[in-house]
Formats: C-alpha cells, structure tokens, sequence
C-alpha cells in the first residue's frame, strides 16, 4: 500500500510541476541523510550542527525560490541602486508546506521525540503525500510515525473519509468559488470609488471566500486520509466564532499555528521569561507567519497586525486578571470580526497602496460608483446566507448534531457530489488560494 501511495503522490506532483520534482526529492534527501547522522551520532555537538546544516538547507532552498525576487527589490529599493540582479523565480507548488513538515522531521528526532526513518521511501511517502501536500494541513512526522508502517482501514472508516471529502469539496466548489468570482470582480474595480456596502460586502465575502476554500481544503485532505487509514489533526475549529485574535489563532489553519509555537515560539523563549520579552516573542512569530504567507509588505503588515493585537490582548488580559475585571463575550466577537475583516484587506489585495485604498472605501459613508445590483446575484445572496450561517451563525454544538443525523448525511451527500460535479463541468473558474504558498 505504502509503495502505491507513494507512486500516486510522485505522479500527483509530477502532473502538475513536472520539473520541480527533483526539488521535492532532494528536500527530502537533504532531510533523510540529515536523520541517519543525528540517529547515528549520540555526541550532541555533532549531532547539533548536523540539525544546523540541515536547517539552513531546508530553509535556503525555500527562501531562495519564495523571497529571493522580495528581497532583491528591496535591498535596491533602500542602496537606491541595482545591486541584486532581479529575476522571476516560479515558486513551486506546496514548498511552504512540504518544508515545514521536513523541518519537523529532523527536529524532533533531534529533540527524540521520534526514531530515524531509515527507509528513504518511506520519509518521501511522508513529505510527499499528495492529498496534504499542495496546502496543509502541516502533518508533524511524530504524529503519523506509527501510522506509516501500521494502520487500519475498515469500511467504517473508509466512508467516514468519503463523507469528509465530499464536504470539502462541497465547501470549495459551491461556496468558495461562487465568493470568489465577485471578490474578484470587487477588487479589480477603482477601489476609492467603491462604496461602503460593496467594500463591507466584498471582504466579508473574501472572508467566507478564503475560509470555506482553506478549509474545505483541510477537510478534503483529511478525507482522503482516512480512506487510506492516516488520521490528520483538524485544522480548523470554526474561527469566526472566537472573541479574540489569540481565539482566532487556536481555530484557524491550527497545524500552521502549533508548528510555529513549537518550532519558532517555543525557542525563543515563549513565556518564560518575562512579559515584555513574550511580547517580543509573539511579535516575531507573526511576523515570521506573515512571511511564510507570501513574499510582500502586504503579507507582513497582515501578520503584524494580528501579533500587536495578540500582544495588546496579552497586556490587557494581565490587567483585567488583576482587577479582576470580566470582559463581554459579544464584544469580543465583534472586536474579533472587525480586526480580521481590516486584516483580510491586506492579505487579498495586491499591494498596500490597494490596500489602503480599499480600507479607505470601508470605513467613509459613500455610496459610490458601483451598482450593487451588478454584482449581488439571488445565487450569490442565497449562498452567502448559508456561508454565514455555517461560519457560526448557528452554533457548532446544533451543526454536529445535524450532521451526526444519518438521514441528513444521506440526503445531503449525494446532493452535493452530484451539484459538485455539475458545477465543475460547467465552469472551468476553480482558483484555490493556498496553492501559491
């Protein structure tokens, strides 16, 4: 099984970057013989700058084909003169992806937390497989370790699996690519004559938009998962119900998140030593999150904006702890909402004069140059109603105990599969937005 897994995941990438293949097999070379050396060596000197060497490998690969064009432009931007040569550089697909979970591997056999995976096949099979590889969830090796040699698969299962990917398919055909079409169409207009409805309208679109295609994603990726017996972490937990940026953080692309505290916030410190150092801790990992996001300001500024607020919540949460002083629940929600709609603005458009521009449409009283009727749709209208109330407009507890009801699975599954695979045939408009990354 592992052998033809291993073979559909080759193809699977192959199909669709044929001549990054060889990237992706050297990674895992680089990661592979990196693990013989710190399972064979038991002086932790050697041992450590082995992890080192790795580690600079894994991220100078991605750093030269992710960043390299960002960091040219602006190193000439600030000496005011052309001193790196730029040059377009194709970002492979999914390298964001299949180097974090490389990176896991040879750290936490650093760390011992799992055994060295001899088998060079199998590790390939690990960072490789194709129904996570493209966008995540980010797998850890110790968590699948056991499961790469022994797991079950059983017909309860299997249609466990089934049913979890038809959901995501259902999540990002249907909805996600309805959103999209008029994002687009928003965001290609004279953003400082878009009025307030149309601005408001379209990030809350872009919104549901980039939650139902991630985690539609997700749950694809777990699906598939299941019908060959992987069980992945769940990667998201209904995120807009959270009433705060750290809340939000704990429900949105979760594997993203734990890899950073463990890997990242975790070794600078985290917050043992002292508050103003843990704000300074929480600061980078953001910021580092809003780069593994993408090579521009925009990203950047999107990441540090969720960490100084991350970080005020911190501060305010330590005083509030001391006064003992209860904060609404409905506040925050709305407090919540409104930082990732201004965040969204900056994570979708192009640049952060766009962006600005964008912000500037949301937050004056215009009515503006767009005719709404133009762009909102009965389709649109209907879906964006059920997109709310599936982001948590009615409760997770009501949702799962709708889902858990066998008749409603049946009913709805084949509905869905069925205006799935119609809506594919019928339109060839498909973007998912993780795949750059």
């Amino acid at each position: 099984m592992n052998l033809l897994l291993l073979f559909m995941s080759l193809l699977f990438y192959t199909f669709g970057e044929p001549k990054y293949i060889i990237l992706l097999l050297i990674t895992v070379a680089v990661n592979y013989f990196g693990g013989l050396l710190i399972g064979t060596w038991g002086e932790s000197n050697r041992k450590k700058a082995v992890l080192a060497a790795a580690v600079v490998l894994n991220l100078g690969i991605l750093g030269y084909f992710k960043y390299y064009a960002f960091a040219a432009e602006t190193w000439n931007l600030l000496m005011r003169k052309e001193i790196l040569s730029p040059r377009e550089i194709a970002l492979p697909v999914g390298i964001s992806f299949y180097t974090f979970q490389a990176l896991s591997y040879v750290i936490d056999l650093y760390r011992g937390k799992c055994g060295v995976q001899r088998s060079f096949y199998k590790l390939l099979l690990y960072i490789s497989f194709f129904p996570q590889l493209i966008a995540g969830p980010i797998v850890r090796y110790q968590s699948i370790e056991a499961q790469i040699d022994k797991r079950q698969v059983d017909f309860e299962k299997f249609s466990e699996g089934v049913a979890r990917f038809i959901t995501g398919l259902g999540k990002k055909v249907i909805l996600a690519n309805t959103f999209a079409e008029t994002v687009d169409r928003i965001f290609a207009m004279n953003l400082i004559e878009l009025g307030t409805f149309a601005a408001w309208y379209g990030i809350i679109l872009y919104a549901m938009q980039i939650y139902f295609d991630f985690s539609g994603y997700s749950d694809m990726a777990v699906g598939m998962g299941k019908m060959f017996g992987f069980d992945f972490q769940e990667n998201f937990r209904m995120p807009y119900c959270a009433v705060s940026i750290r809340e939000f953080w704990r429900r949105w692309h979760i594997s993203l998140s734990e890899w950073f505290k463990e890997y990242v916030y975790i070794p600078l410190g985290g917050s043992r030593r002292g508050l103003s150092r843990t704000c300074v801790n929480l600061f980078i990992v953001f910021l580092v999150t809003g780069l593994w996001h993408g090579a521009g300001w925009n990203f950047i500024v999107w990441g540090m904006l969720h960490g100084v607020c991350i970080i005020l919540e911190r501060l305010v949460g330590e005083k509030r702890q001391k006064q003992s002083q209860s904060f609404p629940r409905f506040l925050g929600h709305g407090y919540c909402l409104l930082v990732v709609l201004v965040a969204w603005v900056f994570f979708r458009a192009e640049t952060l004069t766009e962006s600005f521009a964008y912000l500037s449409s949301m937050f004056r009283i215009s009515s503006g140059n767009v005719d709404a009727a133009e762009l909102f749709s009965r389709k649109l209208i209907v879906l964006s109603a059920v997109g709310a109330l599936l982001c948590g407009a009615v409760p997770e507890p009501v949702q799962k105990n709708i889902w858990n009801q066998s008749w409603f699975r049946g009913l709805a599954l084949p509905c869905v599969m069925v205006l799935c695979l119609i809506l594919l045939a019928a339109d060839s408009y498909n973007p998912f937005i993780y795949f750059r990354f």
